[in-house]
């Protein structure tokens, strides 16, 4: 075993020492075609790609985050963790269910009912929330795909809910109008799941194998029998070097820093599985929740799946992460959690989540989920920036959102019904914004979660948006009482200081300004900027101010 971990990890080093565009674990012997046409497997070719003008105007995608990880309610990743000994959810794992040893994730399968999911009533309620696109997981690392799949088992029509769930969601996005995006994570199951190939290292467990290793002969007798372990978990390999460190994943997320490569039959088995689903779905746009694109640099396997859909789609759209200037004129860049701090020349995209990616209990009961302010704050600060937002609702195991979360719904419709123009079709101004956070030189993490820094704004930050007609300014709240005016305490004085007198970015002068949901107000420039009393605060969340350009 020494002598084959060895040899993964200098394996994994020359994969990762290769050259742009020279592929050590190319596709081949698979079983899906890539559609040709326009677009051919290479960045010069895929650049020539824009990101389409429908998704620059729609701003504003709901995503259903939503798979089998949500039926012990432990929270995201919980498909590793429970591997992990001493872990939250691996002892939360053990009280309800079993031991990892016993009772592993694949034994969580078939408790995933869906038996409440209704795909049309929520596709409608999210439009009604202001969605312009629908985003559903076609897998995740967990690796079990929720659709009638045709190269992998262990799917939601065999298992769980009986039922093909991407059909039900694209039928419902279809008869909803919205564009219908999938997101594919199961490319890291790889490495992913490599805890469950641990034991416990203390108590009465100790020593004894996790159910990472079984095979299929292991399950004769079982209610899994015929169904292959190894096809879910993947673990007939080495380990990663440093395996056992349980933060190391993420430093070898793009498969360097010692990761194990993945295998010619894993790669394939990815991309067939990928294609399967854009053939018989036909989204509008496919997410990838990695480095750049799947497998790279080891494989061209992410860029013949992204040629797949340029040729298929030439409306599609597909997004990477921690990409450089030049890969973001190819695909349209993600940020987790995240923002920028300055307009992006691209079009680009933040996932994020009111909650956990997959839903969480503890998060539920500690009334830990975004409010509907903060995500508009959060909204208005990435259209601003040339950006959209990607939000998740995550659902429970039965398929239905809880209480608190339809709060956030209702909050977020009220706002949207109102003050939705300003979001919609609008473009960057000249500058996106201006106020503390406006000033401040905010970093990205790795692929994003800086947006506890966003979350914080308040009245002082401002942001601009616009289209040919109008200049929208959103203040990130209502300003403080001791910002009241002392001309008339019903009151409130906002200053807007971009559009100062004699300010060289809005020539017109401007003496009147409409408020979104109340009417035409007063207006007055001064050398220290454009003062507009606000009326008391017309909505719960944000007042935007309409001037005519």
């Amino acid at each position: 075993m020494k002598k084959a971990i060895i040899t993964c990890l200098l394996g994994c080093a020359a994969l990762v020492a290769t050259a742009q565009d020279t592929y050590r674990i190319p596709v081949k012997g698979a079983h899906e075609t890539m559609q040709t046409g326009r677009y051919e497997p290479t960045w010069e070719s895929l650049k020539t790609h824009q990101t389409p003008e429908w998704f620059r105007d729609a701003k504003f995608g709901i995503w259903a985050h939503w798979g089998p990880q949500c039926v012990e309610g432990s929270g995201d990743w919980m498909a590793r963790a429970l591997y992990m000994e001493g872990s939250r959810e691996y002892r939360h794992h053990v009280r309800n269910y079993g031991h990892p040893s016993e009772v592993g994730f694949k034994d969580i399968l078939p408790l995933f009912k869906a038996e409440k999911w209704d795909p049309e009533a929520l596709v409608e309620r999210y439009k009604r929330c202001g969605a312009q696109y629908f985003f559903v997981l076609g897998n995740h690392h967990d690796n079990y795909d929720l659709w009638d799949s045709q190269y992998q088992p262990w799917n939601s029509k065999n298992i769980g809910p009986k039922r093909d769930i991407l059909d039900g969601w694209a039928k419902a996005a279809k008869k909803a109008g919205l564009p219908l995006g999938i997101s594919f994570h199961a490319d890291h199951a790889w490495t992913w799941y490599e805890p469950a190939q641990r034991y416990d290292l203390q108590g009465e467990k100790a020593g004894v194998w996790y159910d990472g290793n079984l095979t299929k002969a292991d399950g004769k007798g079982k209610w899994w029998e015929g169904l292959d372990p190894q096809m879910l978990y993947q673990q007939q390999h080495p380990m990663s070097q440093g395996s056992w460190d349980n933060g190391r994943i993420h430093a070898q997320w793009g498969w360097g820093n010692g990761a194990c490569p993945p295998s010619q039959e894993f790669v394939n088995n990815f991309y067939d599985r990928t294609l399967d689903a854009i053939n018989r779905y036909q989204p509008d746009l496919i997410y990838f929740d990695v480095t750049v694109l799947p497998f790279y640099p080891l494989s061209d396997c992410g860029m013949k799946i992204a040629t797949h859909l340029y040729n298929k789609n030439p409306r599609g759209v597909v997004f990477g992460k921690i990409l450089d200037d030049e890969q973001r004129k190819a695909l349209t860049w993600d940020v987790e959690r995240g923002a920028p701090n300055e307009i992006i020349p691209e079009p680009w995209q933040t996932c994020n989540c009111i909650g956990g990616w997959h839903y969480t209990t503890s998060i539920y009961q500690r009334n830990e989920y975004k409010t509907a302010k903060t995500v508009v704050k959060q909204l208005v600060d990435i259209v601003s920036k040339n950006g959209n937002l990607l939000l998740s609702i995550p659902l429970r195991a039965d398929g239905t959102y809880d209480e608190k979360e339809a709060q956030v719904l209702d909050d977020l419709e009220a706002w949207m019904k109102v003050n939705g123009e300003s979001i919609f079709g609008t473009r960057p101004w000249v500058k996106f914004g201006e106020g503390p956070v406006a000033e401040q030189d905010v970093k990205i993490n790795a692929q994003g979660f800086n947006d506890g820094v966003f979350s914080n704004m308040d009245w002082r930050d401002i942001r601009f948006n616009q289209t040919a007609k109008y200049l929208y300014v959103t203040a990130m709240g209502w300003p403080n009482d001791v910002e009241r005016s002392t001309l008339n305490d019903e009151h409130s004085k906002l200053v807007i200081k971009s559009l100062a007198k004699g300010n060289p970015y809005f020539k017109k002068s401007i003496s009147s300004v409409y408020l979104l949901g109340h009417g035409k107000l007063k207006a007055r420039q001064t050398a220290e900027g454009l003062e507009v009393q606000l009326p008391q605060p017309c909505n719960k969340i944000a007042p935007v101010l309409r001037i005519q350009k």
